[in-house]
């Protein structure tokens, strides 16, 4: 039998956790950590230092595996990412079986919250389908929480509806009818571009919630090209780039 854990680690700041999070990491036998290859290394020593900072000795054992990469030249998106999560399933089985071979508790440091545009949960289930697991899942702050903190801004008006999207779908659907206000998280390609910035705020922030965070707030017709230009040296410097942003526009 496998127990897993799904811990919510918020942005990468050890100070995210909540002792919720603090108690699970601790109470495990192994913990996964994905290396996601070279240019990402920063990533998986971030949950390693996070579980320096948070779990006392002598702890889980944690191990590293490679993990597998999307197809991105596959011409649907989604058999893409369902053939991409049932590769990372099988990769999941083959380590906790190598590690585990007797059954645990195993988890895995999800960033942000586990619920909240990432796929954790959902490979989680096609293991399942796979093995005898029960799931447990620790929730985290989210890059939401973190953004909103940055620029110490309410998500939403009084009283008003909010989206959270995707840049794919801001780009491929524009702006949707259903609110004024939008969260755009997965945005590798500055999607606000392709949008009328004419009454638009944008609130950016990268490494939202960590020391090397970066913010930048304004109207979207004379921020754009600095957000652009901002984001392409950061994650030139890092080698990798997570960033959110709010758009709102006027009312009536």
């Amino acid at each position: 039998m496998i127990d897993l854990t799904l811990v919510g680690i918020g942005t990468g700041n050890p100070k995210h956790l909540t002792l919720e999070a603090i108690e699970a990491l601790n109470g495990l036998d192994l913990i996964l950590i994905p290396n996601k290859g070279a240019g990402k290394d920063d990533l998986a020593g971030l949950r390693r230092a996070i579980c320096d900072k948070v779990i006392e000795g002598p702890g889980p054992r944690i191990v590293e595996f490679d993990l597998p990469k999307r197809d991105a030249a596959n011409p649907s998106y989604r058999k893409g990412v369902d053939d991409w999560h049932d590769a990372i399933a099988e990769v999941w089985e083959q380590n906790i079986q190598t590690n585990l071979p007797a059954g645990g508790k195993v988890g895995f440091l999800v960033w942000g919250d586990p619920s909240l545009y990432d796929s954790t949960m959902r490979i989680a289930e096609r293991l399942k389908a796979r093995t005898n697991v029960a799931l447990r899942v620790i929730p985290g702050i989210t890059s939401i929480q973190a953004l909103t903190a940055a620029h110490a801004i309410p998500l939403n008006e009084i009283g008003a509806p909010v989206t959270i999207t995707t840049g794919r779908q801001l780009r491929e659907a524009g702006w949707p009818g259903s609110a004024d206000t939008l969260v755009i998280m997965l945005d590798g390609d500055c999607s606000f571009q392709s949008i009328n910035p004419d009454g638009i705020q944008i609130w950016w922030a990268a490494y939202a919630g960590m020391e090397n965070e970066i913010s930048i707030a304004g109207d979207l017709s004379t921020t754009a090209a600095q957000i652009i230009e901002t984001r392409a040296k950061a994650r030139a410097d890092h080698g990798w780039i997570m960033d959110i942003y709010i758009l709102r526009r006027a009312q009536g």
